[in-house]
């Protein structure tokens, strides 16, 4: 079989592959069934003469030759899209700018960012999701996102090793807080002693599986008590509102705090500091993409001037 015979399902598939990760999770996002991926990730495979992806035990990742693929499929995939909207009589989408987001983010500082976009660029479009770090980071290699909002621990490295590097640019460094119920007799004070969180009970998040303890005070000495796991970040603070338990929560997430929940800073032990990274591939920007990044990095500034104010 010869590569210029390779469908269009079988590009859209591997494109899918390479974004989710797993065949499981691109099957899902397609609507197809997990054989049916398989059959068309095999049938590029065999046009390609080569494998274009490594199967390990927690997912897959593009050979060489699959980036080459990879790289080609989403100029192609993206100029069927744009045929199919000209001829469609749709105008032109070139104000549209496809922004990803981990899970706080959204509750904040996205609102803010599409508000102000909304006032100074009203022709332009942003779409996007909500995602983890690490499937945002596989969006972006795979051309369906222009820009991730990323988070970023200790020690800070970069979100994958595949090569070129993304472009990252911090937008904030704070530390975590806690989320503390206001009646709650840690929320007397203005601040939580890190002493006081041995035996506390907590409400955890995880999202596709990734960083169960997401939520419990890291470094904790103890086994810690899990009341309720949540994904849903406005579930977890509820949760926090109606004295089930505490929670971490990134500083920028304070404004969208609801009543009932004190957010407080920890002290007595080593600070733990939290990144709002954005995140691109590093080729040159659109102007569009530019214009959406300088939104989100004055809503930044401005979140983190108000938490100041407020401290």
């Amino acid at each position: 079989m010869d590569f210029t015979d390779v469908s269009l399902t079988a590009l859209r598939v591997f494109r899918a592959v390479a974004e989710q990760g797993t065949f499981t999770a691109a099957a899902g996002a397609l609507g197809y069934t997990q054989s049916a991926v398989s059959r068309q990730i095999a049938s590029i495979e065999r046009a390609a003469g080569a494998e274009l992806l490594e199967r390990r035990r927690d997912g897959v990742r593009l050979t060489a030759a699959g980036h080459v693929v990879l790289r080609r499929a989403t100029v192609v995939l993206d100029e069927i899209d744009a045929t199919a909207r000209e001829l469609s009589g749709l105008p032109e989408q070139a104000g549209t700018v496809r922004l990803g987001w981990f899970p706080s983010a959204g509750a904040a500082l996205l609102p803010r960012a599409l508000a102000a976009l909304r006032r100074t660029d009203p022709g332009l479009t942003v779409v996007g999701r909500e995602g983890s770090t690490p499937a945002l980071v596989r969006a972006l290699r795979a051309g369906s996102l222009d820009l991730a909002l990323l988070a970023s621990a200790p020690p800070f490295r970069p979100p994958d090793a595949e090569s070129p590097p993304l472009v990252l640019r911090t937008l904030t460094e704070r530390a975590l807080c806690l989320a503390v119920p206001a009646g709650h007799p840690l929320a007397r004070g203005e601040f939580v002693d890190v002493a006081d969180l041995r035996g506390q009970r907590w409400i955890t998040g995880s999202f596709s599986g990734e960083d169960r303890l997401l939520g419990v005070w890291p470094g904790l000495d103890e086994r810690p008590e899990i009341a309720h796991t949540a994904r849903d970040w406005l579930a977890k603070l509820q949760l926090v509102a109606a004295g089930c338990g505490l929670t971490t929560v990134p500083a920028s997430l304070a404004p969208a705090a609801p009543p009932g929940v004190r957010i407080l800073p920890v002290r007595g032990g080593p600070q733990e500091q939290r990144r709002l990274v954005l995140a691109r591939l590093p080729h040159p920007p659109t102007e569009p993409v530019i214009r959406v990044a300088a939104a989100l990095r004055a809503v930044a500034v401005a979140l983190e001037a108000d938490a100041d104010a407020n401290r």
